[in-house]
C-alpha cells in the first residue's frame, strides 16, 4: 500500500482501538442519514417501514454506498433508510439500542455485541482485510525470532489475533516477548525510530514504517481470514423480514459486483460517500477482498473450509475469552445464521 491509504482506513481502524469501551454507552450521536425508496407492493413489510441499514467509515463498506447511490435496493422494491456513522463506536451504540436494522461491523465488533446481546447475529461475509493490517520487523527473519524482541501494538482484539497468529507460527506467545502497548500509528513511529523491534500496525504506516526503520513487512493479512467484516442483524428481525434480507442482499451483490470489476462510476459514488476520490476508493480496495453472495454460498459459512468466516469466528471468539474482553466462552454456531444466505 502507498500514502493514498488515507482517511477511511484511518479512522476505520482507530475505532476499532475504542470499540470495547463505548459498549456499554448509553447514547450515540446523530449520524447522518439518507433514503433509497421506490414503490414497493403493499405486500412487503418495507412498503410500511423503511429497513435501517448503517455503516462506519471503511472502505470495505463501499458496497452499500453504491447500492444506495445506483437505487439498487429500490429495484429490490425496498426502502432503506442509510445511516453513515463517522465511527464504529457510535455505530455499536445505535445497534444495540435498537436503532438500526442490519449493520456493517468487524467480526470482533459484532462477537463483542452478541456477549451484551445474545440475539445478534452475523449474516454475511462483506469483506476480509487483505495486505492492510500488518507486522513490521527488524532483524526478524522468522517468527522464531522474534522471541525476546520488543514490540509494539495496541491493546485491542485483532491487532492481538493478528500477533498471536504470526508468534505462534514458533509456538510463541506475547509472554516470550516485551510488549509495549501503543497506538498503532505510534507503533508504526516507535519502528521508525528504532525504539521498538517489532510492530503492529496498519497502512498508511505500515509500508512508510518499514522503509524508515531500516526493517520490512513480516506478515500481513494478505490471503488471510484474520480479519473480517459482516453484516449483523438481530433474531426478531431476521425471522420477520426473511424475504426483505433476501432482496438486500441481491442488490449488495449487484454493488460488489461492479466494484470489483472496477467500474469507475460505482468507485465515484463511493469515494463520494467516503470523502475521497473514485482512484482512492480503488487503491484502498486493494488491501480488501470483497464478497459476493456466490462466495458467501459457496465458502463464507462453509465449516470445512479454513478461509471461511467460520474460521475466522473460532478464532475471534476464542481470543475475545483469552484476552478478557468478553467474561465467557462463545459459542461460535450461536453467533451467526447462514439460513437467508443459503436460500438466496
Amino acid at each position: 500500500m502507498n500514502s493514498m491509504l488515507k482517511l477511511s482506513t484511518i479512522v476505520r481502524l482507530f475505532c476499532l482501538a475504542i470499540a470495547t469501551l463505548v459498549l456499554t454507552v448509553a447514547c450515540a450521536q446523530q449520524p447522518n442519514t439518507t433514503s433509497s425508496s421506490s414503490s414497493p407492493s403493499s405486500s412487503s413489510p418495507s412498503a410500511s417501514q423503511p429497513i435501517v441499514s448503517a455503516t462506519n467509515n471503511w472502505v470495505g463498506y463501499s458496497g452499500h454506498h453504491v447500492a444506495i447511490g445506483k437505487n439498487f435496493f429500490s429495484e429490490q422494491g425496498l426502502t432503506v433508510q442509510d445511516q453513515f456513522f463517522q465511527s464504529a463506536s457510535e455505530e455499536i451504540t445505535a445497534f444495540l439500542a435498537g436503532k438500526i436494522d442490519l449493520a456493517w461491523f468487524t467480526s470482533g465488533d459484532a462477537v463483542q455485541m452478541a456477549a451484551k446481546d445474545p440475539s445478534i447475529r452475523m449474516i454475511y461475509l462483506v469483506d476480509y482485510s487483505n495486505g492492510s493490517d500488518g507486522i513490521l520487523g527488524r532483524g526478524v527473519k522468522s517468527p522464531q525470532d522474534a522471541k525476546g524482541k520488543t514490540i509494539g501494538r495496541e491493546n485491542i482484539l485483532f491487532e492481538k489475533i493478528l500477533l498471536a497468529a504470526y508468534l505462534k507460527k514458533a509456538g510463541l506467545t506475547e509472554k516470550d516477548a516485551s510488549v509495549k502497548d501503543m497506538a498503532a500509528a505510534d507503533a508504526a513511529t516507535a519502528f521508525a525510530a528504532k525504539q521498538v523491534d517489532v510492530a503492529v500496525t496498519y497502512e498508511p504506516y505500515l509500508t512508510n514504517a518499514a522503509k524508515q526503520g531500516g526493517g520490512e513487512i513480516i506478515f500481513s493479512t494478505k490471503d488471510t481470514n484474520l480479519i473480517a467484516d459482516v453484516i449483523v442483524a438481530k433474531d426478531s428481525f431476521i425471522k420477520a423480514h426473511q424475504a426483505d434480507i433476501k432482496a438486500y442482499f441481491k442488490a449488495i451483490d449487484k454493488a460488489v459486483d461492479l466494484l470489483n470489476a472496477g467500474d469507475a462510476e460505482a468507485l465515484t459514488i463511493a469515494g463520494k460517500k467516503l470523502g475521497i476520490s473514485g482512484d482512492e476508493v480503488k487503491q484502498q480496495l486493494l488491501g480488501a477482498k470483497l464478497f459476493d453472495l456466490k462466495d458467501n454460498k459457496s465458502m463464507a459459512f462453509d465449516k470445512n473450509n479454513p478461509k471461511s468466516l467460520i474460521g475466522n469466528l473460532d478464532l475471534t471468539a476464542k481470543a475475545a475469552y483469552e484476552y478478557k474482553i468478553v467474561d465467557k466462552p462463545l459459542n461460535v454456531e450461536s453467533l451467526y445464521d447462514d439460513s437467508i444466505v443459503k436460500a438466496s
